[in-house]
């Protein structure tokens, strides 16, 4: 599991090594966190630079040391930069602010992830997420499907074309549209064992980050969906959100409600004072995981087709979005 403190390590040692001009080893890298307040050995050191190797944010010259990526720049000046920490859960509330979907009538704004696909890929990719939607690994069969120069407030690159797919922070909507508080707490990768739930392998805080749970999990590749839908056996993305104990009867009620209008894909409803899925939740509440709506589009990614993919990303009416 991932959390805040771990996540302004990693920061800081990208600082670190973007600051040199030459590579550097876990040594060096550790005298220089002690200099800055950090009280972290060299150990800890190799274990943080792993997870940056593996995000692609740092690169690995034999003994010398490392080198910071340009993806890792990137990420540096956009993302992971400190003063940030806690922009993704600040976008991802405004978002659940703006999403008016009515359960009751099917109508309003929900919230969408946006894809963007070349358009000599289209075809082929759309074919694997219609193949994911189909066998259940997302959490609505609907999408909307964006152009280049369209009146949306949505850009769309040249050359590209954008799919706009549900997102699971939608549930977050229809709650506390219902008058229940609810908040995001995890995003992470969920084990599938005989077509069923196992089990959370990984999570991650939206608290305390400035990079989206889901989109780390994707950049490290580790979703086997279509392995999941072909054989029962894999690995797919969900996130976790609590309510207060005692609204555990009405959520349920409204999810049930949303399925009949093609959003489901809720995995359980917890125990109060229980872990669900193996994911902590803090007395006095349950939580609630959800697959996740990227799960079609990850599947994409799995079948070879790339793609660029922005998690909770804006609002767009359901009632236009349609079967693929």
């Amino acid at each position: 599991m991932t959390d805040p403190n771990i996540e302004r390590k990693l920061v800081e040692i990208m600082r670190i090594i973007s600051e040199s001009d030459k590579p550097l080893g876990a040594r060096l890298i550790a005298d220089e966190l002690h200099n800055r307040g950090y009280a972290i050995g060299e150990r800890a050191v190799r274990y943080h630079l792993r997870i940056l190797d593996e995000r692609g944010f740092t690169k690995k010259h034999g003994y010398i040391g490392r080198t910071i990526t340009e993806r890792g720049k990137k990420e540096l000046n956009d993302a992971l930069i400190s003063d940030r920490f806690g922009f993704v859960i600040t976008r991802i509330e405004e978002l659940i602010y703006k999403a008016d979907y009515n359960v009751d009538t099917g109508k309003g704004n929900v919230i969408v992830n946006i894809t963007n696909i070349d358009k000599d890929d289209y075809d082929n990719a759309t074919e694997v997420i219609r193949y994911a939607m189909d066998h259940g690994a997302t959490i609505s069969p609907r999408v909307g499907i964006i152009e280049e120069d369209t009146d949306l407030d949505i850009y769309v690159p040249e050359g590209k074309v954008a799919v706009a797919t549900v997102c699971s922070i939608t549930f977050d909507g229809l709650l506390l549209n219902s008058g229940i508080p609810v908040v995001p707490v995890y995003g992470g990768l969920m084990e599938i064992a005989d077509h069923s739930p196992a089990g959370f392998l990984d999570l991650i805080s939206y608290n305390g980050t400035s990079i989206d749970p889901i989109k780390i999990f994707l950049r490290r590749k580790a979703t086997s969906i279509l392995e999941a839908i072909e054989t029962g056996n894999g690995k797919m993305l969900a996130n976790v959100r609590q309510i207060p104990a005692s609204a555990a009867k009405r959520a349920e009620e409204i999810l049930d409600i949303a399925g009949k209008h093609d959003i489901s894909g809720h995995l359980a409803i917890g125990e109060p004072d229980e872990d669900v899925l193996f994911a902590p939740i803090e007395r006095g509440k349950i939580g609630i995981p959800v697959m996740v709506g990227i799960n079609s589009v990850a599947a994409v990614e799995e079948a070879g087709i790339p793609v660029e993919t922005n998690p909770v990303s804006a609002v767009m009416e359901y009632s236009k979005m349609k079967k693929l």
